[in-house]
């Protein structure tokens, strides 16, 4: 194998494969990256067992051929290199080292065998259609921050994606939650997905994915399959194994009754939040929502520091039902406000029940809130 690459177009690539790489495992290949030129077209591929991401980029091939390289540590001899260098690798094959020069540079790295590295690729992919960019971008904005991080309870570790069923037509449907909070966001169900199964995308593959669609416009490709998904951005695919659990039916929990309404614009409700919660620096420390008409009163308590009110009065609050205290962990409201534009509308049955949470203007996010004790 043998060709050269800027050093440019060999970063960004590198960038994307390497990231999936686990920096600490007991595979030695999982470390590495797979170099592969054939006819001036160079792929690189990384793996980590659960995700694959390959991208192919264009390059001036002398040789074709293939080895694996160390992934980081490729990654940073490129990332150091002089922004406009020309960078050739050289690698005759067997267990020869492969070099790397870029002007007066040079280094060689220790290769693995190319048949250790694992593929990810075989088997069908039977259901495929086409989400816009900014569709998926924002499926996976609004529904992230509510992934489940217990690992006792792996099913939850992820955004489940399915069709759905609701008046007037079907949806597709992503839902996250973490028995805390529930994020459900819903899209037009696109030509071909209508007979796909519900899958779980785990956290990790998610976040990956997040990542390529940064600088993306256009459409990607989804294929799928009960236990594999694919996602095409650009040049790019990215392959990952599905979680292999049962999603709870997480209708079950979303309240149909709630009719105390609160209108608050967002802006001046995060705030407020941010504000009064300042005064305690645990995590998990409640903040008061005291409600009467058209006022409400946010607070917070720290025995080590004292307490904080702000109230939001009419002009900037909208309510017209009965007294009504509740509480909230101030993370998981910042988490929800911070996915809604203008106006938040917070529906309430009690002080104990869970509260519906939705984007005045909105409907097609809706979040659920378990209420803490105040």
């Amino acid at each position: 194998m043998k060709f050269k690459a800027d050093r440019a177009t060999l970063l960004r690539a590198l960038g994307h494969v390497q990231s999936v790489v686990e920096r600490r495992n007991t595979i030695p290949i999982l470390a590495n990256v797979m170099i592969a030129v054939r006819d001036g077209r160079l792929t690189l591929t990384a793996t980590d067992m659960e995700i694959a991401v390959v991208e192919e980029v264009a390059a001036s091939s002398s040789r074709n051929g293939a080895c694996t390289a160390p992934a980081a540590t490729l990654y940073e001899i490129v990332r150091k290199l002089p922004e406009t260098a020309e960078v050739e690798f050289d690698c005759p094959g067997g267990d020869a080292q492969l070099a790397l020069r870029a002007g007066r540079y040079a280094t060689s790295l220790v290769v693995l065998p190319i048949d250790d590295f694992p593929s990810m690729t075989a088997g069908t992919l039977p259901h495929k259609f086409n989400l816009p960019a900014s569709t998926l971008r924002g499926l996976i904005d609004r529904t992230r921050f509510a992934i489940s991080t217990e690992e006792t309870r792996y099913y939850l570790n992820g955004i489940y994606i399915h069709a759905a069923e609701i008046e007037g037509g079907k949806v597709l449907r992503a839902v996250a939650t973490d028995g805390h909070r529930l994020a459900r966001v819903e899209e037009d169900l696109p030509e071909g997905a209508a007979g796909m199964p519900g899958v779980i995308v785990p956290r990790k593959t998610v976040n990956e994915l997040r990542k390529l669609l940064d600088d993306v416009s256009g459409d990607i490709e989804v294929a799928l399959s009960d236990t594999r998904i694919q996602f095409k951005v650009g040049t790019i695919a990215l392959t990952s194994k599905l979680i292999d659990g049962t999603f709870p039916e997480y209708d079950r929990v979303i309240p149909r009754d709630n009719d105390k309404i609160l209108r608050v614009g967002t802006k001046d409700f995060a705030d407020a939040v941010a504000r009064v919660s300042a005064i305690s620096t645990e995590r998990s420390r409640p903040v008061k929502m005291s409600l009467a008409r058209d006022l409400l009163v946010l607070s917070a308590s720290s025995p080590e520091q004292g307490t904080a009110t702000e109230e939001l009065d009419e002009g900037r609050v909208t309510y017209d039902s009965g007294p009504l205290e509740i509480g909230f962990q101030a993370r998981y409201l910042n988490d929800i406000t911070d996915q809604i534009k203008d106006q938040v509308e917070f529906r309430f049955s009690d002080g104990s029940a869970p509260t519906v949470v939705q984007d005045a203007a909105d409907p097609s996010a809706l979040y659920v809130l378990m209420p803490m004790r105040v």
